[in-house]
């Protein structure tokens, strides 16, 4: 948990005007934070998928939420939320070959996950790490999660999910 804190509180001062960082700070004294049965809510790891050259971008339509987004899921009690984001997408792509831009915290975000069947509505407060995989070297395969996988053209990802969170790791992804 010190660790996750350091590295929020490292891209709170690299990205001063996101509230973000300093929400999940204050979410961390919470009992069970890292538990998908916390019914506040729970933090998340998710792989925000990049070319080499960052001219495309691996989108998932996610199965459960309907909309193309990033790969990444519950963190299930592990607390370093790189190695669950890698996990993840181990798990929804068949990855194995890939490399990691940087092991800073790449975005994070805050979002509100609808009730379905199986959960009540609940936040999940997602830290995302910035992975590049090479599309010309690299099988996919599509999980049950997953309606589709496909890669995209960096300029052409808000046609497929417009979102503040989707179109700030696009710029983000430009910057690095």
């Amino acid at each position: 948990m010190v660790l996750l804190e350091t590295q929020l509180r490292q891209y709170s001062e690299r990205y001063p005007h996101e509230k973000a960082p300093l929400e999940m700070i204050k979410f961390l004294e919470e009992e069970d934070c890292f538990s998908k049965h916390s019914t506040k809510g729970h933090f998340t790891g998710s792989a925000w998928i990049a070319s080499p050259d960052k001219e495309k971008i691996l989108l998932n339509h996610h199965k459960k939420l309907d909309k193309w987004i990033q790969f990444g899921g519950h963190a299930d009690d592990e607390e370093n939320l790189l190695d669950v984001a890698i996990r993840e997408m181990k798990e929804e792509t068949g990855i194995e070959e890939y490399s990691l831009a940087t092991t800073d915290i790449f975005d994070a975000d805050i979002h509100f996950i609808p009730k379905s069947k199986s959960s009540q509505g609940h936040y999940h407060y997602d830290v995302r790490y910035l992975i590049e995989v090479d599309p010309e070297e690299t099988k996919i395969i599509i999980s049950s999660e997953s309606i589709d996988i496909i890669w995209v053209p960096i300029e052409n990802v808000g046609d497929y999910n417009s979102e503040e969170s989707i179109n700030r790791m696009v710029k983000k992804t430009y910057m690095i």
